[in-house]
């Protein structure tokens, strides 16, 4: 037998042992479960909710103590340094602030420790007590996470607030950071004493916001509790750690009341899901801090040794927008091992290769084509696709260099916040040669819920219950989901679990709305979502009861459903559907994308004189429906499910808009009443 046959039969054969022993393999079992009669699963591995993974350890600031102990010389948070800030002027007039950022500066965990007892005795001596909450509203940074764990250092519960909130949910939140939104909505801040600026360079709204409140440098904090130091006074596990609002998709955001003991415990169960994690690790850091998903992600990175590195969204990459050309992004700098993500974040990365590899065209994009069918065809069960020696060519010919984006050493990736396209995380398995753990949770149980597990390729589905979570399916015999469905068991999803919450801040109707204790004292979130589960215990996400809307004739159309289809359109950014009642047909507003779009346009030969022109041109909007309709159909949707009209715009949905979350989930009920005239004329043409 040839070296040859060899090479390639010894990896199929252990593929198909590994193969079949992965398919008859039980993720999740049933368990029996007090509370509203529904069908139950555990994770398989663990016989009873996990509360916490570290013998004498019940709340986030042991935790945080006990690694600053085992490390305390280890580097534990990098911020790159600023060397220069320029202003870059395009031809049509807009200016662009672009960053020159040197190597990461790091402070070890002995130091970061220090640092925290000193923020912590100066918060003391400033006068705020443990009776008293402290907001953050920054984005993420290393002083973000300083200033979190001395709050809980001295018992403060923190409020996490997104710093892209409007006025009118900022004041909310601040009721129940950023200087000049501050003294925009100071009048309306009653309950505000003191304000701590992180940098030290005050805004020149300063002067203002001092004459209602004490304001202080967080340095001179951290210095006047150097020179002063105050005892710890710890918390205990079911204290409130955290009041995190809700990012305000359906409305102004709520304040979810998060434990010690419940953020502890999702903290927990995700180190049993990820193999291999330790000191070696090293996370970038770059989604807001006020998100569930990022806060719990850096405390899991502290709690094994290992590093976080501190970025953003507009410097992630070599060719991120805030990035001046030239100089290198965050992930080429750091080369992390972890990172998390929301689905749009990898969508653009998805974008961005496949926009370079057909602008290249030629004999680099056919190869890079060839190689990537190829493992795809693998990677869905093809014996005939790339394994074994061939993958590990490809690997090193083509997709290394698209590794390198995210700075080539990669070894697993979260995704969480919203459902994660298939073809999206088969492109970033096969690209990036990582495994992505989706997860699915909420706010109100503190990111836990579902999550794949290392080993799982398939896609579509969010896991089996995490080890701290139980997940119950309930009948919803109005949407005709039923537990008794054949041939898997549906119905709305109820988590359950030390990770649930205490409930929504000062608003006990809507806490008992959606929160249940049951007879044996398990605490129970009714998540209004949709699922599945299939025979080895893992969970889809099929549907959501709020986004489901009746046409004209008797049919549902799940809103979210349709527009997870067609977004994976190469033309869209982003997408609302709508469904007017009164009518037997769907319409959506489109975010067009602008470069496959601007490409198309030029292939046409099509003049425009901007890109909002361009959306505005009858062969624009109809090569764009035309996409739409096609991914419908791949997606196998009703007739009735495909929008027959758009609205095709220019301009990106952001945050700031206010059309999206920071989370960039969509702001449904803000779009509907933005666009209102265009969808109006939508119905009326």
């Amino acid at each position: 037998m040839t070296p040859y046959v060899v090479g390639v039969l010894v990896p199929l054969v252990f593929t198909l042992i590994i193969r079949n022993t992965k398919r008859g393999k039980k993720r999740g079992l049933p368990i029996d479960v007090a509370g509203e009669p529904g069908y139950a699963i555990r994770n398989a591995r663990f016989t009873s909710p996990v509360t916490t993974a570290w013998e004498g350890v019940s709340t986030l600031a042991e935790l945080f103590e006990r690694s600053c102990e085992n490390y305390r010389d280890e580097p534990l948070l990098g911020t790159r340094k600023l060397i220069a800030k320029e202003t870059e002027v395009t031809a049509d007039g807009k200016s662009f602030e672009k960053l020159h950022l040197g190597e990461y500066e790091w402070l070890t965990y002995g130091k970061t420790f220090e640092s925290v007892c000193s923020f912590a005795s100066g918060l003391a001596q400033l006068g705020h007590s443990r009776n008293e909450r402290a907001a953050i509203f920054a984005d993420t940074r290393e002083e973000w996470y300083i200033a979190m764990q001395a709050c809980f250092r001295r018992n403060i519960t923190i409020v996490t607030i997104y710093s892209s909130l409007g006025e009118e949910a900022l004041s909310h939140s601040l009721n129940q950071k950023e200087m000049k939104k501050l003294v925009d909505i100071s009048g309306q801040l009653d309950t505000v004493k003191r304000i701590i600026c992180m940098d030290d360079d005050f805004s020149s709204n300063a002067s203002l916001v001092e004459e209602k409140w004490t304001v202080k440098s967080f340095a001179a904090v951290e210095k006047l509790g150097r020179e002063n130091p105050v005892d710890a006074d710890l918390p205990l596990a079911a204290d409130v750690a955290v009041i995190m609002y809700t990012s305000g998709s359906t409305g102004l955001p709520k304040g979810v009341m998060m434990t010690h003991g419940n953020v502890l415990a999702t903290v927990s169960a995700v180190m049993t899901l990820v193999p291999g994690l330790g000191k070696k690790d090293v996370y970038l850091a770059y989604l807001p801090l006020a998100h569930i998903l990022e806060l719990a992600a850096e405390n899991i990175a502290a709690a094994i040794g290992g590093r976080i590195g501190y970025g953003s969204p507009l410097t992630l990459t070599d060719t991120s927008n805030k990035i001046k050309k030239g100089t290198k992004g965050d992930a080429s700098v750091l080369a992390p091992t972890l990172m998390a993500a929301v689905p749009a974040i990898l969508d653009r990365v998805r974008e961005g290769v496949r926009k370079k590899v057909d602008a290249k065209g030629g004999l680099s994009k056919r190869l890079f084509d060839f190689a990537y069918n190829r493992r795809l065809s693998a990677m869905n069960g093809n014996w005939c696709g790339a394994r074994g020696p061939e993958r590990i060519l490809w690997d090193l010919l083509v997709f290394k260099k698209v590794r390198a984006v995210l700075g080539g050493r990669i070894r697993f990736i979260l995704s969480g916040g919203a459902p994660l396209s298939g073809d999206t995380q088969r492109f970033i398995n096969i690209c990036i040669g990582a495994p992505i753990g989706q997860g699915y949770g909420l706010t109100e149980t503190c990111a836990g819920g579902t999550f794949t597990e290392y080993d799982d390729t398939t896609v579509g589905r969010v896991g089996p219950p995490v080890p701290c979570s139980y997940i119950k399916l309930i009948d919803w015999p109005e949407g005709g989901y039923l537990i008794s469905d054949k041939p898997m068991p549906r119905g709305e999803i109820v988590i359950g679990g030390p990770n649930v919450t205490l409930g929504y801040f000062k608003d006990e109707d809507k806490t008992n709305e959606v929160y249940e204790v049951d007879e044996r004292g398990m605490r129970w979130f009714y998540t209004g979502d949709i699922g599945q589960f299939h025979a080895d215990g893992c969970l889809e996400i099929v549907d959501r009861k709020k986004d489901i809307v009746k046409l004209q004739h008797g049919e549902y159309v799940s809103l979210g459903k349709v527009e997870a289809a067609l977004i994976t359109s190469p033309y869209v950014e982003n997408i609302m559907l709508h469904c007017d009642p009164n009518y037997s047909y769907c319409v959506a507003v489109v975010v067009a994308s602008e470069s496959a779009v601007r490409d198309w346009a030029v292939k046409q030969g099509i003049s425009f004189t901007d890109f909002s022109d361009l959306c505005q041109k009858e062969e624009t909007v109809k090569e764009v429906l035309g996409s739409l309709v096609k991914e419908a159909k791949k997606a196998r949707l009703e007739k009735f499910e495909i929008p027959v009209r758009i609205k095709l715009l220019s301009e990106p949905w952001t945050p700031e808009s206010g059309l999206v979350t920071a989370a960039l989930k969509l702001k449904r009920e803000v779009v509907k009443k933005t666009f209102s005239d265009e969808l109006a004329k939508l119905y009326s043409t």
